[in-house]
């Protein structure tokens, strides 16, 4: 940045095991989102070496990394990330489409995966038209749309009322649970963190803290 470099992240080594719920913890600055972006393939780390169900992805090309992330990772993303002028029918399908899935099935999948998140009567509405809970809804089933092993959430709950909040996460927990899947959460927020199994404290680039958590179940 303006001929100075910056070391976003300082040497981290991290395991992440199949069918764990991991969270990211640490302060705006410490590398928590270059962290996401790298274990996410949005970004190729400068050195080092980063290893996705044994495939080194480190020194793969953007084309390689495309096609990873659209089989195997989920995103969930604080803003949503929404494409504004597409149904949420149509939001749920577009992975797949990418997918080359058959429209049949992709629309199938869609419309199950929104009934199950109990959108079944909001299918046909853009996102304007839809509460911020509705809409996260909607990026969690489209996360799951091609069933992806692996679902990155960063800052799920961050523009959401607590009550929306709590049950975004409990889909994640279930999610985890139920399906298996991987869920590294992204956060600063002390309490979400709690709701993972294993909490990596994150801070000036380096991992400071690990912690396992004991929940109540």
């Amino acid at each position: 940045m303006g001929g100075n470099n910056v070391h976003a992240l300082q040497g981290i080594d991290l395991d992440v095991h199949e069918g764990e719920f991991m969270a990211i913890q640490g302060p705006s600055g410490s590398g928590k989102s270059t962290a996401m972006n790298l274990v996410g393939c949005l970004d190729v780390p400068s050195r080092g070496e980063i290893y996705l169900a044994g495939q080194n992805i480190s020194t793969l090309h953007e084309s390689d990394l495309a096609q990873i992330r659209g089989r195997k990772i989920g995103f969930i993303f604080q803003k949503f990330n929404l494409i504004e002028t597409l149904t949420a029918l149509e939001n749920v399908t577009l992975p797949m489409t990418f997918q080359g899935i058959p429209e049949d099935k992709r629309t199938r999948r869609a419309e199950m995966l929104l009934r199950q998140f109990g959108l079944g009567d909001r299918m046909d509405h853009k996102p304007n038209q839809l509460s911020g809970g509705q809409q996260q809804r909607v990026a969690i089933a489209r996360a799951l749309a091609v069933n992806p092993p692996v679902i990155l959430a960063d800052e799920p709950t961050g523009n959401l009322d607590s009550k929306t909040g709590k049950e975004v996460m409990k889909f994640l927990r279930e999610l985890n649970e139920k399906e298996g899947k991987t869920i590294v959460l992204v956060t600063h927020d002390d309490l979400l963190a709690r709701e993972a199994d294993r909490i990596e404290f994150l801070k000036d680039g380096v991992i400071v803290q690990s912690m396992h958590v004991h929940r109540r179940k």
